[in-house]
């Protein structure tokens, strides 16, 4: 009896490194807990190519539809469906704004988000608890409430099964420690390596390019305005340059200021005396000498080099197509797949975090026991090639394929025309398929009840 036992008992551990609830699996310290989020929001709003990634990525995913699915054909699993669609864009912050915020974990590897309800009582209501464009008694979500990263104090962990429990943050403005239990949260990760609530950065691979270009372009900046104004040179008397007395150390200093700080502005110019020794040469000259001919280095090609690098390794090279003038459409298209197949998992990775940490409570607090319950879905990132799918039909046309009623409504979904009215009369028998209808904005579902007494229970 014992023995079976066993199989139901963990013995093992994950072998995550970490100290109480910091994680040290990153080998570079500066990369660690909040001050690697420092560094990422650093990156993400300096560097144009990372921007440029992040900016592309974040609009095509907000372009993308995002819908529930009934868990079957039956009227109460189309009646869920609609209840579940209905929260999603029920929310005080609207659902582009919503995501924009998860997908802040690109910069970060993670999110977290705390899930505030509120009974829907209707749009008259002023109470964010109860305000809603629903009046119908049920509990919704009032929003999902972002964790900022560089808040983290530390993780909240169960030692004896290295269990993850919550999230303990030091946030502004008044840097109070606040504990935020997984149980009401939404922990979203980039990755997942040993069970890391960080995960892993998508700007991990690309810090040391980052690094290497941003002090070559530095330098390069230091290297044009000092090869513009030209390199400040000044001649003095030798007994200010020996610094013997004490007032002779003093011009010394301020002639270094004087040459330390020359720049190209409205407010250029030196001040010297008109000094000369005895046999009439001058003894204080300043001049700016300019180098001759072109450096060694072509500081262009070697930042270009780390641009390419950085776009590499969150698969956005395609972006450089055209700017480097090289390239071809093949390739341009081929990379743009994999592009958009890298955001359709990252869209995946979302919609199961929100299915699997978010819609079973919502539906256990207003009461409804369900064996299978809906899900959030989401369209297609990628845009449809009209012509390629046209030669493609022409061509099934052309060897007997029959265009039926829902093949047709699906090719008019896709190129975002209007659908066959079900009422009007049709060459085909067939009917459309529910699956493949376009997405349509939630019903108002109809009059609920048991909200407050779920509340009441769940903070019991």
């Amino acid at each position: 009896m014992a023995k079976k036992n066993m199989k139901l008992v963990e013995m093992g551990r994950t072998g995550l490194t970490r100290f109480g609830g910091y994680i040290s699996e990153e080998w570079l310290p500066e990369l660690q807990g909040r001050k690697g989020a420092e560094v990422y929001r650093r990156m993400a709003d300096s560097d144009a190519i990372i921007g440029g990634y992040l900016f592309a990525i974040k609009e095509i995913a907000k372009s993308v539809p995002w819908f529930a699915v009934p868990a079957n054909s039956s009227e109460e699993g189309q009646e869920d469906a609609r209840y579940l669609e209905s929260c999603i864009y029920d929310m005080s912050t609207p659902w582009p704004s919503t995501l924009d915020e998860i997908l802040s974990m690109l910069t970060f590897g993670w999110g977290y988000f705390e899930k505030v309800f509120k009974i829907r009582r209707g749009p008259r209501q002023k109470d964010p608890r109860f305000h809603s464009q629903y009046n119908d008694g049920r509990i919704g979500w009032a929003k999902w409430a972002p964790r900022a990263q560089e808040s983290l104090n530390e993780w909240i962990y169960d030692e004896d099964t290295d269990t993850l429990i919550g999230m303990s943050q030091i946030p502004a403005p008044d840097y109070q420690e606040r504990r935020i239990p997984l149980s009401k949260a939404l922990h979203f990760v980039t990755t997942s390596s040993k069970g890391n609530p960080e995960g892993r950065s998508p700007l991990r691979n690309a810090r040391r390019s980052y690094y290497m270009k941003t002090n070559i372009e530095d330098l390069e900046g230091i290297g044009i305005e000092r090869d513009l104004a030209g390199y400040p040179t000044l001649y003095i008397p030798l007994e200010v340059f020996e610094q013997k007395t004490d007032s002779a150390a003093a011009a010394y200093n301020d002639f270094m200021d004087v040459i330390s700080n020359i720049r190209r502005d409205e407010a250029e110019g030196i001040l010297l005396p008109a000094v000369f020794d005895a046999n009439g040469n001058r003894l204080y000259e300043f001049k700016l000498l300019s180098s001759s001919g072109t450096r060694q280095f072509d500081t262009s090609r070697v930042i270009n080099r780390y641009d390419t690098r950085i776009a590499l390794t969150v698969m956005a090279d395609f972006l450089l197509l055209g700017q480097q003038k090289q390239g071809s459409y093949a390739l341009s298209d081929t990379k743009s797949k994999m592009f958009y197949q890298s955001l359709m998992s990252l869209l995946d990775n979302i919609a199961e975090t929100i299915n699997t940490q978010a819609v079973p409570e919502l539906f256990e607090l207003n009461g409804w026991e369900r064996d299978e319950l809906p899900y959030l879905a989401h369209g297609k990132a990628e845009p449809v090639n009209l012509e390629a799918l046209g030669n493609f039909l022409e061509r099934l046309t052309n060897m007997g394929m029959v265009l039926d009623d829902r093949l047709e409504n699906h090719l008019r979904g896709i190129a975002d025309l209007p659908l066959r009215d079900a009422q009007q009369p049709s060459r085909h028998k067939a009917k459309l398929a529910p699956a493949l209808r376009k997405p349509q904005r939630p019903k108002r579902p109809e009059q609920g009840h048991g909200g407050e007494e779920a509340i009441e229970e769940a903070e019991a």
